[in-house]
């Protein structure tokens, strides 16, 4: 991040003059323009244009639209394509162009907004550059609480907290607590930071510092530490220091429901009520929900096959292997290593199925089971090294969450 220059204001000098000046003598008075800085560029030595990408543009057609010539263009295109890809620009992202004070008005440098706070520059003049920066920001400390009444995603909804924050909290505790089967009266405290731009224009949620969620009575603690100075891994770690992270992710999509689960002695209507025994769990969830690797693990199969429609299987250990059915599409393929939470592919409807889910199946020891009756390994704890460290740093923050009000 760029350091913030702090521009001194200059103010209109008047030279004061005597009485017995003449009636027929001028006197100069010259006013110094004050700097306008933005983006580490001074506004008031270009005439400037504020824009938005709007449907159909293209970053040629825009330098092109302002007096920079097609050969200039391909070797400014040829010149930024490891730093920024021109192919890449959003409709709705604003833009800004500082042209030249003459009669040609040339873009000299474009200014391309990702979002709130990130954008690129383009400097066209001289030797052509490109390079990515942040908009200075402010993090302030903010606490937060609910009771849930209905959704983890109402209540905040109802709290006016940010919708990333119900997303946090659900990564958080994907691994302790079922989402799918929360029930009124559960209740969460956090302490988070908040983003703001020169102080004032938020800009989002950056992380939750420290949390409890209260479900069917039990409280559960969470805070934000790196137990891995070296690699600068954050983790949450409970009030012992134990890692909230399981070797499984309790579901493969997040905000869903459960239409189905594992039931060996399920009757079916349609088939005359016999007994047909469900040996996975359907997750429900719009067509093209990403689906995630519950672990880590090696993919063993990506295919389409019968009932089964696509699918992909994964080898998580000697002991453990997954299998998501239904895909819409596949997003691995066989032989590839994948990480927990990595997107393996999208709810469809493929194969047999009445409406679009993810049948989610689970195998141990080569048997299928249901995944919510096992009793998962847990994560490594937090290394005996850093604990002192990390009771120290969690202290002042178990006192804010236990001082905080329902």
């Amino acid at each position: 991040m760029k350091k913030i220059i702090f521009i001194i204001p200059a103010f209109l000098i008047l030279f004061s003059c005597s009485k017995e000046v003449k009636k027929d003598k001028t006197i100069a008075v010259k006013e110094i323009v004050k700097a306008q800085f933005e983006y580490g560029y001074d506004f008031n030595e270009f005439n400037v244009i504020r824009d938005t990408i709007r449907s159909g543009d293209t970053f040629g057609a825009i330098l092109d639209a302002n007096h920079v010539p097609q050969n200039e263009i391909y070797e400014v295109v040829s010149k930024i394509k490891d730093s920024f890809d021109v192919r890449r620009v959003k409709v709705g992202n604003p833009f800004v162009l500082l042209n030249s004070k003459d009669t040609l008005n040339k873009t000299q440098v474009f200014i391309y907004e990702k979002n709130k706070i990130d954008f690129a520059v383009i400097d066209l003049r001289d030797c052509i550059t490109s390079y990515n920066d942040q908009k200075p920001i402010t993090l302030v400390t903010k606490s937060a609480s609910g009771i849930i009444s209905s959704s983890l995603s109402q209540t905040m909804d109802e709290q006016h907290l940010s919708p990333y924050m119900t997303d946090q909290l659900a990564t958080i505790y994907a691994w302790t607590i079922d989402f799918f089967r929360l029930q009124p009266g559960d209740r969460f405290k956090v302490v988070y930071t908040e983003k703001f731009i020169n102080d004032t224009i938020p800009a989002g949620l950056d992380e939750i510092k420290a949390a409890i969620f209260e479900h069917r009575g039990k409280p559960i603690y969470a805070f934000s530490y790196i137990g891995d100075s070296i690699m600068g891994i954050t983790d949450y770690y409970d009030e012992e220091a134990n890692n909230l992270r399981r070797a499984f992710l309790k579901a493969p999509v997040k905000f869903s429901r459960i239409s189905s689960r594992y039931n060996l002695k399920r009757r079916i209507k349609f088939y005359g009520n016999r007994v047909r025994p469900h040996k996975g769990t359907d997750f429900a969830a719009p067509i093209g929900t990403p689906i995630m690797a519950t672990a880590d693990g090696v993919v063993t199969k990506s295919e389409r096959r019968g009932g089964n429609g696509k699918y992909v299987k994964i080898r998580h250990n000697s002991t453990y292997d997954t299998q998501y059915l239904h895909m819409k599409n596949r997003n691995v393929k066989v032989g590839e290593h994948v990480r927990q939470g990595d997107v393996i592919g999208w709810v469809g409807m493929t194969g047999n199925t009445g409406g679009p889910h993810v049948c989610y199946r689970f195998w141990k020891n080569g048997k299928q089971v249901d995944p919510f009756r096992q009793d998962l390994p847990l994560s490594e704890p937090l290394h005996k090294k850093y604990q002192g460290d990390y009771f120290t740093h969690i202290s002042p923050l178990k006192l804010q969450l236990d001082n905080i009000e329902y």
